[in-house]
């Protein structure tokens, strides 16, 4: 039984261990991560909300031209 307790102990400072190693390690990635700064943010903001308001009204453009087309062919039958 003493040797179950002694490596039941081992493997539960194996993991602490391991845990400790990889937050350590998370720290060390963090510090390499490059942060966008404000402006860049704010530029890549309003880029992606303009491609989006183009998109919608490209797709409602679109939408209308085939209800009027779907509209006069129904109606002319």
């Amino acid at each position: 039984m003493a040797k179950d307790t002694n490596s039941e102990k081992k493997s539960e400072k194996k993991e602490v261990g391991k845990i400790r190693k990889w937050f350590k390690d998370l720290k060390v990635e963090f510090k390499k991560v490059v942060w966008p700064t404000k402006k860049t943010v704010l530029n890549n903001t309003s880029v992606v909300l303009s491609v989006i308001v183009a998109a919608a009204i490209l797709v409602g453009a679109i939408d209308q031209g085939f209800y009027f087309a779907l509209r006069s062919i129904y109606n002319a039958g």
